[in-house]
Formats: C-alpha cells, sequence, structure tokens
C-alpha cells in the first residue's frame, strides 16, 4: 500500500515529502538497467539445514540494508496461482464502473480493503492523476490453515454476481500466507536473532494483498504515473508483476532502478514497519510504477506485518546506547490506521460519493 507524496517544484534534484514525513531526492524522472536489484535463490529457505537457511539469510540481510528490495526466484510457489489471480484482476476490473463502486474502499474506514477506483490518487502531485484501478482484501482466519481459535473474520468488500472471484484470490493469497511466515523466520536469522523470534507476531498477521490494473500511459512521465513514488506500510511486500514492467526503485544515488520482470519471480521490499523496529537497519524504499509497455500491466502485491495488537518494539540487535530507537513505539494497528486514513483521505471519489 502507498501514501500520498509532494514534489516540490524544482530543478534537478527534485525533492519528494512522504506523508510519512520521510524526505528523498531523485536525479530526473529517467531510469536505468544500469543499476540492478539483488537476485536471491529461495529454495534454500525450505532446507532442513540450519545452515543454509543462515547462508540465505546473510544475502537478505545484505539487500534488506542495502537497497530494500529484492527478487525472490524458486520460491516453492507455483505459478498457476499467479496466472489465476491475473484471470480474476481481469475479470473484475473490466465490469461496469457502478458495479466496482458497490465495493468502493470508502465505504469502510480505518481500512484499505475494496475498490479503489482509476485516477483516484495524485502521489505526486503530477499534472493528471496516478493511472491505476486496485482491489484490496485482508486477512482472514477461516483462510489460514495455521489460525487461532478466537480471531474475528477481518472487513473485506467482495462484489456480487462474480462467482469464483473471492475463491480465486484467497487460493493464492494462502500461497504467499505460508511463504510469507517462512521469510519472517529468514528475516530473524537476517537480524542475527533465534529463528523464531517473530513467531509470536504473525499467528494473526497483517497480511492483506490487492490486485492492480494499469492502462498504458499517454502522458509523459513528467505529468503522470501509474502510481507515484511511495513506500509500503507494513513490514515486507511480495510483489508478482507481469512481464510488462514499469516497477522503478529510487536507489540510494538518487536514480530511478527499474525492476525489469524475471519470469517466475517475486520483487520482495521492506516496508516502513520493518524499518521503524530495526531503527532503519532496514530500508524501506521509495518507488513507483510507470506503464510505457504498450499493454495493459496487471500485478498483486502481498503486504505481510505483525499482529496489530503487538507493539513495534526495537528489534534488540538494532539499537543500543550509542544508536538509540529513533521512532516512537506505537501498535502495529495504530501506524496502520493512520497511513490508511491519510492515504484514503485523498481519494477524489470520497466528495463523489458524498453528492
Amino acid at each position: 500500500m502507498s501514501q500520498t507524496t509532494t514534489i516540490q517544484a524544482a530543478e534537478a534534484p527534485r525533492t519528494v515529502t512522504l506523508m510519512n514525513g520521510s524526505t528523498y531526492s531523485f536525479n530526473s524522472n529517467i531510469s536505468t538497467t544500469l543499476e540492478k536489484i539483488p537476485v536471491i535463490d529461495a529454495a534454500r529457505i525450505w532446507s532442513e539445514s540450519l545452515e543454509d537457511r543462515k547462508a540465505v539469510a546473510e544475502e537478505v540481510r545484505d539487500a534488506s540494508r542495502n537497497i530494500g528490495f529484492f527478487y525472490l526466484v524458486n520460491h516453492g510457489v507455483d505459478e498457476s496461482y499467479a496466472e489465476g489471480t491475473f484471470e480474476q484482476a481481469k475479470r473484475f476490473f473490466a465490469l461496469p464502473e457502478e458495479k466496482k463502486m458497490e465495493v468502493f474502499t470508502g465505504l469502510v474506514p480505518n481500512e484499505y480493503v475494496g475498490f479503489h477506483p482509476m485516477e483516484c490518487y495524485n502521489r505526486n502531485g503530477w499534472k493528471h492523476q496516478d493511472l491505476s484501478e486496485a482491489f484490496n482484501w485482508s486477512y482472514d482466519p477461516r483462510e489460514d490453515p495455521e489460525a487461532e481459535e478466537g480471531i474475528e473474520p477481518t472487513v473485506s468488500l467482495w462484489p456480487s454476481d462474480l462467482p469464483g472471484f473471492r475463491e480465486g484470490l484467497y487460493a493464492y493469497h494462502g500461497q504467499l500466507l505460508r511463504l510469507a511466515r517462512r521469510l519472517t523466520r529468514i528475516y530473524a536469522l537476517a537480524l542475527h536473532l533465534p529463528e523464531d523470534a517473530f513467531d509470536q507476531y504473525i499467528k494473526r498477521p497483517e497480511a492483506g494483498m490487492r490486485i492492480l490494473h494499469y492502462p498504458e500511459q499517454k502522458h509523459s512521465v513528467d505529468d503522470q504515473n501509474g502510481i507515484g513514488a511511495h513506500t509500503d506500510v507494513e513490514c515486507f511486500t511480495i510483489v508478482t508483476q507481469d512481464l510488462s514492467g514499469g516497477l522503478e526503485v529510487l536507489g540510494k544515488n538518487g536514480n530511478w532502478i527499474k525492476a525489469e520482470p524475471i519470469p517466475g519471480s517475486f520483487v520482495v521490499n521492506i516496508a516502513d514497519c520493518f524499518m521503524r523496529q530495526t531503527n532503519d537497519f532496514f530500508v524501506s524504499t521509495v518507488h513507483r510504477v510507470i506503464n510505457k509497455s504498450g499493454k495493459e500491466r496487471y500485478s498483486a502485491p502481498f503486504f505481510f506485518g505483525f499482529d496489530r495488537t503487538k507493539l513495534l518494539e526495537p528489534i534488540p540487535t538494532c539499537v543500543s546506547e550509542e544508536n538509540p530507537m529513533k521512532y516512537p513505539i506505537m501498535t502495529g494497528g495504530e501506524y496502520y490506521a493512520w497511513r490508511t486514513n491519510r492515504q484514503k483521505k485523498t481519494n477524489v471519489y470520497n466528495s463523489k460519493t458524498a453528492q
């Protein structure tokens, strides 16, 4: 999930101030393939050997600290689930606008679930609204074989008369939930903690997902994005993208790096809650989407975080007397609600539905 940003009128470098208060600069809107995002072989995360798991954890540690993004290959999730999810996305986004608006996100306060219409946000203050539409759904314990008893189902909105839609999306969601739980253990090792250090936080995880549709952009990249520059909210995101390209990552040197599609891979990135807990050891990196592929683009990010009721306390290996905690401690739910409501208030459809 993303947040509104403001681009200040200036010559290069341009300055981006995000809603979480961070400010970044980038050199121009021209992106490059000269810099590369690390590729990590995920087969070892399933190994019975602790040494194998520690070895891949060190690669994850380096990527999460230096750029905050990496590709994950050989992850064990069958590609048919992604293909099925993209088919469901095409079904939903082909519906008439009035049908999609029956599940408009503005109907649910404090949550990001539901339909986010085309051109409803403008994260960077460009001349034209962001050219994308999305549908979000959340974790539901009824769809989680590892769910504990007594967990209330979370609120999601589902369109009527679209048989198989909910079931198809949760089929993929379940596969990514299993992967995310295993990755959480790898992240614990990456932070030089016991492998089970975060197990208590993911019994009832924050595990939302969305499907997105990006028409081809006709306007200049200086005037419009598919999704403007932003960071994600939770701990980490697992992105499934089609082969159209368009995802771009802001490198530390201020250049936009193209995250070119690798068939069968995921793109994984650190999000703000993990950056806060690791006291900026892991970096939540700014990214955006520019669809100049000549065709429609679809993607499906899975946003994984810790139990909303748990405090986002500092990771012991990331703080010291010389490096005290930089952020106030709050629950994951408090941070999620703050960011969600700030974003949703900028949805230009709010005023239209209120008329």
